[in-house]
């Protein structure tokens, strides 16, 4: 690393781009001078020189040195210009820029989270989303080590939602809007409308999201009860594919304006339903699939091979006797019913050891 360059040599650089400032030092000691500099920067992120790297980067470092106290005002002020930059004007200079400064400073302090905060607004405009820290676990260590209020914990997860579903992440996403929603209380729950109605389109509209039951515990999804979208997520969660077909014909209009697509809807539905069935019935006839899917008879096999490909279902056809033989269906929904059977199949589990263990000492004493 070279040294960071005099106050003096970064006066006179900014200057010379057109900057309005002395190139005499303050009398104010160096958070004032590093004040005046930082005002007049972004003179240099205009400009493709070699020497703008080491310009910028010597403020990050002079911004480093200078007591906590005095950094927090001047590092916002920073990450301001770096993120207002317009579009293209050096974005990986930027980002490198946050990230010096952003490893730079002690972990726990708070004006980290408005470092953080910009570092995703630069690198999701110029798709580096994959460069930085977005594991949910990590976020939430911050979020206590930095000791955030609501608000600023709010923002936070939603620029970290918003980044992943930019860049395609939906399941890490997903994780992150329920991480959300669950922040919610009382008292901001109206607030948390708009992120619940996105994070319930979202859910449904991904094509691997099948698993839905945890939404509605949700609080902010449990506020929009008696609405026709938590009736719909109701659909999704545990109905049958003809209580879609019927919301449909009557809300064809609400289910546009979302922007869902019907078809996939359809499909989505079908396997959910066919989930259903395969956990209530070990074998299915192809009658019944047809009836409760609304498939032709020459679609089931298709229909089958797909639903196995999600790995939510386990089965195979029996072409003969015109059946679906199931070995394992994962659960729509969990709720006591679901714990009971864990409890039961695991107490039998535990009785059948128990018996193992009885022949085994049976058999030879010494065990």
């Amino acid at each position: 690393e070279s040294m960071p360059m005099t106050m003096i040599k970064l006066r006179a650089y900014i200057k010379a781009k057109g900057a309005e400032i002395s190139e005499e030092n303050s009398e104010g000691g160096l958070h004032v001078d590093l004040a005046q500099i930082i005002e007049a920067c972004d003179v240099c992120l205009k400009d493709d020189d070699k020497e703008v790297e080491s310009v910028m980067n010597s403020i990050v470092s002079l911004l480093l040195i200078l007591e906590t106290e005095k950094q927090e005002t001047l590092i916002e002020s920073l990450c301001e210009k770096l993120v207002k930059s317009r579009e293209g004007e050096r974005p990986s200079l930027r980002m490198q820029l946050l990230s010096n400064l952003f490893h730079g400073m002690d972990e726990t302090a708070p004006v980290r989270y408005t470092v953080y905060c910009s570092l995703i607004k630069v690198a999701t405009t110029c798709n580096a989303i994959a460069f930085i820290p977005t594991d949910l676990d990590q976020v939430r260590k911050w979020i206590t080590d930095w000791n955030l209020n609501t608000e600023k914990k709010h923002t936070l997860l939603r620029l970290v939602y918003e980044a992943l579903v930019e860049c395609k992440k939906s399941e890490a996403a997903a994780k992150v809007m329920v991480e959300l929603l669950g922040s919610y209380t009382e008292d901001n729950a109206s607030q948390a409308r708009v992120d619940a109605h996105r994070c319930i389109v979202r859910a449904l509209k991904d094509p691997n999201t099948f698993l839905l039951d945890h939404l509605l515990a949700l609080k902010p999804v449990r506020f929009l009860e008696g609405e026709l979208l938590h009736d719909l997520l109701t659909i999704f969660v545990s109905a049958k594919l003809a209580a879609y077909v019927k919301f449909y014909q009557s809300n064809k209009d609400f289910i546009d304006s979302l922007g869902l697509n019907h078809e996939q809807n359809m499909a989505k539905m079908c396997l959910l339903t066919f989930m259903g069935m395969a956990v209530e019935f070990k074998e299915i006839s192809f009658d019944t699939m047809q009836q409760e899917l609304q498939l032709e008879e020459d679609q089931v096999e298709a229909f089958v091979i797909d639903a196995v490909r999600t790995k939510m279902v386990y089965c195979k056809i029996d072409q003969t006797q015109r059946k679906v033989i199931v070995s394992h269906s994962t659960h729509r929904t969990f709720g006591k019913q679901q714990w009971q059977q864990l409890y039961d199949s695991l107490s039998s589990w535990k009785g059948n050891l128990a018996t193992v263990k009885t022949s085994l000492q049976t058999l030879s004493p010494s065990a």
